[in-house]
């Protein structure tokens, strides 16, 4: 069966987990099953809901459908403030065992890292390499995935690219990236690349602006949660710890690439950049996104642009990534195949968005969703 787009649909499955051999608060949200699978990261936060988990279960199902790839979306939520950090997620991996050995593969989302993956699949002796009915993974799940740490990154600014492009600018875009983690980091990177300029980043202590900021030397004072040394920056920068400062910055591109509704109904009418593209889950809510449209601005989402870690992950549980392939090229592959399916739903996108009025996604959706049929 294909996934079904429809956003008064309940959810295929949700699970409230309190704990085995141990208590914790937790949910897993299945929205859609495909061929008996669904897929999506596990978020950790103090103040996560059971409805938060839902709308990132059902946005794993649109980036799905519009990836073309055939898994359904899933998604965990821990309400946890990160302490404990070992029991939490060996609780979590005996309490979550039947359902990542019934097919349902949980991978890392805010709060969740590599490491703490790593204990839950290992309590609840999972291992993605081997599943019934499926060839097994001719490599383990670190191997393979670690060197993709950037594929999100890259597929968001392939989006911006895309999208800079479709508009017919030809000069290089002044960029704001609104949360500077692996994802805007390696925006930022992407963007810089290819000769556009970073005027603008922010962290969960401010914003920081200027004329030009060098990505490399803004890279080399940040720390792995993101949050950047005020004290190693430059003098020519100016520092701002007001709220949702990054959206007085000038700028053409604004990259959304951490909390959920940094752009919502209270802060869209400060927005000052033409272009919007969603680096994160839930990045707007729906208010700014009509606001910003009714202002002239084009909003990429982020079940477009953010497909990169989430597609990389379905690519190896449905075996669709050659194996075969040296390190190397396999990565490549992978970052092509996400590259390639950013660039034909942003380029799709506009395309509607420039034939009538009002959101375009739902129509995309369809399209994609017929596709899969």
């Amino acid at each position: 069966m294909s996934p079904v787009d429809d956003n008064t649909q309940d959810p295929a499955l949700v699970v409230h987990l309190n704990g085995s051999g141990g208590t914790i608060k937790s949910w897993v949200v299945i929205d859609t099953l495909v061929d008996g699978l669904a897929m999506g990261g596990v978020r950790m936060t103090p103040g996560v809901t059971q409805e938060e988990v839902a709308g990132l279960a059902r946005d794993m199902t649109h980036k799905f459908t519009l990836a073309g790839l055939r898994v359904g979306g899933a998604k965990g939520g821990i309400v946890s403030d990160g302490s404990n950090r070992e029991e939490t997620f060996r609780t979590f991996g005996r309490t979550v065992k039947p359902l990542l050995h019934g097919g349902i593969h949980l991978g890392i989302d805010m709060g969740v890292t590599p490491a703490d993956r790593a204990v839950f699949f290992d309590e609840a002796g999972y291992d993605p390499r081997y599943r019934l009915g499926a060839p097994d993974m001719p490599i383990d799940w670190r191997t393979y995935y670690e060197p993709l740490i950037d594929v999100t990154g890259h597929g968001v600014g392939v989006a911006a690219v895309t999208a800079l492009e479709a508009s017919g600018r030809t000069e290089p875009a002044r960029v704001v990236v609104q949360g500077f983690g692996a994802v805007g980091r390696a925006v930022a990177r992407f963007l810089e690349d290819r000769g556009h300029t970073l005027v603008g980043v922010a962290d969960a202590q401010g914003t920081i602006s200027a004329d030009r900021l060098p990505v490399a030397d803004l890279v080399a004072v940040t720390d792995e949660f993101g949050l950047i040394d005020r004290s190693r920056l430059p003098q020519h920068v100016t520092l701002s710890d007001g709220p949702d400062a990054w959206l007085d910055v000038d700028a053409d591109l604004l990259i959304l690439a951490a909390q959920k509704h940094a752009l919502n109904a209270e802060n869209a009418h400060r927005l000052r950049a033409g272009l919007v593209v969603e680096g994160a889950n839930l990045a707007s809510d729906a208010q700014a996104r009509e606001k910003a449209r009714a202002a002239g601005a084009t909003l990429v989402p982020g079940v477009i642009a953010n497909i990169g870690g989430a597609g990389a992950a379905a690519l190896a549980v449905t075996r669709v990534v050659p194996f075969e392939l040296a390190a190397e090229a396999r990565k490549a592959w992978v970052f092509d195949w996400i590259g390639d399916r950013v660039r034909d739903n942003t380029r799709a996108l506009l395309e509607i968005a420039a034939g009538r009025a009002g959101d375009p996604l739902p129509e995309l959706l369809s399209v994609r969703r017929g596709e899969l049929r």
